[in-house]
């Protein structure tokens, strides 16, 4: 079922015709209530989904079609418009929902934020995983100008929940001071600048662990990826975002979830941000989704 049964918009190209069905569960999480610059994450969700429809189903980097994920394209979780707190509530119960039912959740936002209640969701089904962030951001405030739920700080509450030795970080090139020493000093997992090289070593370290992928698709050079909230130049290529998701895909870890967050198609004129996203997610939901 989708969340509005009504719905007669667009679905991501390929998805199943049931849930009941379905091996992975794509959904939307419209919420940008909290961003602190420029609004319209909300949109994104569609705006991927409807751009889709002009892939291919068939990756030749993996060699695998969309239909063997067996995923269903759920809609948009119905958040409350401003209500942080309730919004995150709604999300958290679910992911949990589909991590009950066996399935595998691939979201997409919305802000940054969004990811802090799906790794909630995680934590009560998993003892022991890692969370690989790929982002511009470290996100790893404790506040934002006096609020705790920001999209500033999703990282750090994750690192508090699960272990910062759990969390990594990738691509990271904008952050406060503060931040960077405080993920020195806790046993964070921080790596500036790069996302490729730093992952071919990590993962080998990560043998046999759970994985969970979260991506800001501002890691992305602005040049690449225009169509975000917060830009900043420095950014990575889309073919280095290909690789890493290629390399985890490859790699001897078990991807028990994913998210790709922070698409604003109002920026996004020639959809280039939103094609992007759109070709990231098919070779998640091929890669990852088993």
């Amino acid at each position: 079922m989708r969340f509005d049964e009504a719905y007669s918009g667009k679905v991501f190209i390929a998805s199943q015709p049931t849930h009941e069905d379905a091996k992975g569960i794509l959904y939307g999480m419209p919420m940008d209530w909290t961003v602190s610059f420029r609004p319209g994450s909300r949109f994104g969700p569609a705006r991927i989904r409807e751009v889709s429809l002009g892939l291919e189903e068939y990756s030749p980097y993996l060699d695998g079609d969309i239909a063997d994920a067996k995923l269903f394209d759920a809609g948009d979780i119905p958040l409350p418009f401003g209500n942080a707190q309730k919004s995150l509530d709604m999300i958290e119960e679910y992911v949990d929902s589909l991590l009950t039912a066996g399935k595998f959740p691939l979201g997409m936002g919305g802000e940054h934020l969004v990811t802090w209640p799906v790794v909630k969701a995680f934590d009560k089904h998993y003892d022991d995983f890692v969370v690989l962030h790929f982002d511009a951001h470290t996100d790893l405030r404790d506040e934002y100008e006096g609020e705790p739920l920001s999209h500033s700080t999703p990282l750090k509450k994750i690192a508090n929940l699960i272990g910062p030795e759990n969390c990594y970080s990738f691509g990271i090139r904008s952050g406060m001071k503060e931040e960077f020493e405080w993920a020195k000093t806790s046993g964070y997992n921080l790596f500036k600048y790069e996302i490729v090289e730093p992952l071919r070593q990590v993962l080998p370290t990560l043998a046999g662990k759970k994985v969970y992928v979260t991506i800001d698709i501002d890691v992305l050079d602005p040049s690449a990826a225009p169509g975000t909230g917060t830009q900043e130049i420095g950014g990575v290529t889309t073919k280095e975002l290909l690789e890493v998701v290629h390399m985890i895909a490859r790699a001897d870890v078990d991807v028990i979830g994913a998210d790709l967050v922070e698409v604003c198609p109002a920026y996004d004129q020639s959809d280039m941000t939103a094609i992007a996203a759109a070709k990231v997610l098919r070779e998640m939901m091929i890669g990852f989704i088993k």
